[in-house]
């Protein structure tokens, strides 16, 4: 008998959704879960992951779906699970604990917290069993439920101790001044010491894609001539446009390489990063006319069209890593390899030599069980075009024929302004009016849908209902940085005076004193600490795109109030 779906079920997330039939009495993140912990004097396991997480589904399958696992839960917490996607405050404020705690951070995230959401014990992905020193996850909810009840005051404690700890992290502001040739000249210098001048890109594996680096050295070489920033740019950006993290077939690029060389990538294709990285490869066409990046930002711009437009306009967060490989067995990267005698199968004996070559396909593979990520090994021997061209649209419709990777339909405010900038900058590039109107498809969704009458941002929708979480300051940055670009390529004012109601908010709801800014508006639920990062991961922090947009926006409209907080927050 199958169980009854539990209260994820009334959710819009797909994650959450997927997690709407476990035996776990999960609960979405809310005021009724911590006061349902309150009157049961029960502690709360928050778990925090992503749809195109591989290590969420693991956990999922090893431990949410076990029944023994979740008599357990149920008897003894509450038991809430997030998106990290939908609600990036609640995710920034305990991944801040657990990497204080433990050194590290990552997905699944787990954490134990008191019914007034105090942190007190941290943790990521636990497997069923002990394993390399690690508990089991069992072995961990049994500790916690022996501390909760025979040694509540240590953990009380322990409680306060971290949450005094969280609150007295102090952001060190800097100058009042924005940063001039002396702070962007020690930056290069900082960036030269890490460049991996063999293989590009920064430190070693596993390698991101360093897209805001890319787009910095691009500007500081417009701005200063200084041609090492540049060849870093163009270095960068030639390997991994001819690794395996760039999709050899169908365009667009992996989350990350898990080896220095962009090889094997992991398999998930975001959103965000195709955003910024069509926008990275225009721009450096923009600087240089290289035929690669041209070549790499429009077929980048066609995958987010083809692959993650939903049919609201929309653009969808994510493909998972995982798919189907024919035995029913969801594999990492199933949808993507290939071996010598499946390009046989496809290609015939001589065009198969001739892909094997150019794609750098062999009999030991480059990934797992012989198989090998397409990628475009450097070698001298010249391979005709036409060929390689018919090739490539063989290989790719005979790979649409394999069980596709899942795709996370939510629309993400904040990605979805990132899509709309560079697919309305590659358009107005390329003469491509084909990829403005798919930009301005989103805007128009994020307008009739995520927008209400006070131009307040909705974070998610999905099939074109609006999620119930409100947007943070990354979303308003963000949407407001495609509208801006909307407006230059267009020449249609109406999207410069939706930005402007958007900068407003960012302005008064917030801009902290000194203009500092804060991930999460002053009239938001409040959390312990209110979230607050100017560090850029795999997107621009809220505080980092906060500053450009109204800048631009103060250009474009002579607004001196906009540029005084452009100027602040820089």
């Amino acid at each position: 008998m199958d169980p009854m779906p539990n209260r994820l079920a009334h959710e819009t997330s797909p994650y959450l959704l997927q997690h709407a039939d476990n035996p776990v009495d999960w609960w979405p993140w809310s005021a009724e879960a911590f006061e349902e912990a309150r009157k049961t004097n029960k502690p709360v396991l928050l778990s925090v992951g992503y749809s195109s997480c591989h290590w969420c589904h693991v956990m999922a399958q090893e431990s949410f779906e076990d029944q023994a696992t979740a008599d357990l839960l149920n008897e003894h917490f509450v038991s809430v699970k997030v998106d990290r996607e939908e609600r990036p405050d609640v995710d920034a404020v305990y991944m801040e604990a657990v990497q204080a705690a433990t050194g590290q951070g990552g997905w699944p995230m787990t954490v134990f917290l008191t019914p007034d959401a105090e942190p007190f014990y941290f943790g990521t992905y636990f497997p069923p069993s002990p394993r390399q020193g690690m508990p089991s996850f069992r072995q961990v909810l049994e500790g916690v439920r022996a501390a909760w009840t025979d040694r509540r005051d240590e953990v009380a404690e322990v409680a306060g101790k971290i949450v005094r700890d969280l609150a007295g992290r102090e952001i060190s502001y800097g100058d009042s001044q924005a940063p001039g040739e002396e702070q962007l000249a020690a930056a290069l210098l900082g960036l030269t010491r890490e460049y991996d001048a063999q293989r590009g890109g920064f430190g070693g594996a596993p390698k991101f894609p360093p897209s805001m680096v890319v787009e910095f050295l691009l500007r500081h070489h417009a701005r200063t001539g200084a041609e090492g920033a540049l060849q870093m740019a163009q270095d960068t950006c030639e390997r991994m446009a001819r690794g395996g993290i760039h999709d050899q077939l169908g365009g667009g690029f992996a989350r990350y390489s898990v080896d220095r060389d962009w090889i094997v990538p992991h398999f998930e294709k975001m959103l965000y990063d195709n955003a910024l990285l069509c926008r990275v490869y225009a721009h450096l066409w923009r600087a240089t006319g290289s035929d690669l990046a041209r070549r790499v930002a429009l077929d980048t711009a066609d995958f987010m069209v083809r692959e993650l437009r939903t049919a609201e306009g929309g653009f969808a967060s994510a493909l998972d890593a995982d798919s189907d490989d024919g035995t029913g067995r969801h594999v990492e990267g199933a949808y993507y390899v290939w071996t010598p005698e499946q390009l046989r199968e496809v290609l015939g004996e001589q065009d198969a030599e001739l892909a094997a070559q150019y794609f750098g396909v062999t009999e030991e593979g480059t990934f797992e069980h012989g198989q090998s990520v397409l990628q475009l090994p450097q070698q001298d021997t010249v391979f005709d075009a036409e060929k390689v061209e018919s090739i490539r649209r063989r290989l790719l419709d005979a790979r649409a024929q394999r069980p596709a990777p899942g795709r996370d339909d939510k629309v993400v405010a904040a990605w979805n302004g990132l899509a709309i900038a560079a697919l309305a900058e590659t358009g107005a590039y390329f003469d491509r009016p084909d990829l403005v109107d798919a930009a301005l498809g989103a805007a128009d969704l994020l307008v009739r849908l995520h927008l209400d009458e006070q131009a307040r941002l909705s974070r998610t929708s999905k099939d074109g209902q609006v999620g119930a979480n409100a947007g943070v300051l990354e979303d308003y940055a963000d949407v407001a940085e495609g509208f801006l670009a909307l407006a230059s390529v267009t020449g249609e004012g109406v999207w410069l005076d939706f930005a402007g109601f958007l900068l407003d908010h960012v302005l008064t709801r917030f801009t902290g004193p000194e203009g500092a800014l804060f991930d999460t508006a002053a009239d938001a639920e409040r959390l312990i600490p209110p979230p607050q990062n100017p560090t850029d991961n795999a997107v621009p922090s809220g505080w980092t795109a906060a500053a450009p947009a109204p800048l631009s926006y103060a250009a474009q409209t002579g607004s001196e109030n906009h540029r005084e907080g452009a100027e602040k927050a820089l």
